[in-house]
């Protein structure tokens, strides 16, 4: 039997040990949503590590007002939008720098190659170009979309990670579903209103 209160207990007075029996519950399932943000293994661990060591300086203050899945849920997509934002804002900086330097080294990653790893490998092109577009959505329409499409999650625990009500929850996802059909239309004419957004 999992017991997260006595975990989150002995992690608040410093506890190693009861942060990796947290880690190993949750891991798989944290880093499975961060790479649906980052598209990008390498990131995802990155901030995937940065998750569990806010766990680790923020677990003395938490109160059990909610889940503690859905606490490092909401931690793990805030800290994915932050990752995110800083990350943009360092590529858009670097755009403006190759204009004055020519040989700018910078790697850009392609975020046209993702294929997020629970996905089945007949349908990868597929989820590319799915990944592709789901960046077209707003911050908030893409958290709603990936936590309960990609995700599985139900749509009261999405909205308890996001802080909204369950109505704002379908709310957005109806928007992102419906931008989603025009996005994909561009690449799948005749598709749009048939694609696979819901799986």
């Amino acid at each position: 039997m999992v017991d997260e209160k006595k975990w989150l207990e002995e992690i608040a007075g410093g506890s190693e040990e009861a942060l990796e029996l947290l880690y190993q519950h949750y891991s798989n399932r944290v880093y499975n949503t961060i790479i649906s943000f980052t598209k990008s293994a390498e990131d995802a661990e990155e901030v995937l590590q940065d998750v569990f060591v806010t766990v680790f300086q923020t677990a003395a203050g938490f109160r059990f007002d909610s889940s503690v899945s859905t606490w490092i849920y909401r931690i793990a997509v805030n800290k994915s939008l932050d990752f995110l934002r800083k990350k943009n804002s360092r590529k858009r900086l670097g755009i403006f720098s190759s204009i004055y330097i020519r040989d700018s080294a910078e790697v850009k990653h392609d975020i046209a190659d993702f294929a997020h790893p629970g996905v089945k490998m007949e349908n990868a092109e597929e989820s590319k170009l799915l990944f592709r577009v789901i960046d077209e959505l707003s911050e908030n329409q893409r958290t709603a979309f990936i936590l309960t499409q990609v995700e599985g999650l139900p749509q009261q625990e999405v909205a308890d990670i996001m802080n909204v009500s369950r109505k704002s929850v379908e709310s957005l996802l109806q928007r992102a579903k419906a931008n989603l059909r025009v996005a994909l239309e561009k690449y799948y004419p005749g598709r749009g209103n048939s694609n696979k957004t819901t799986s």
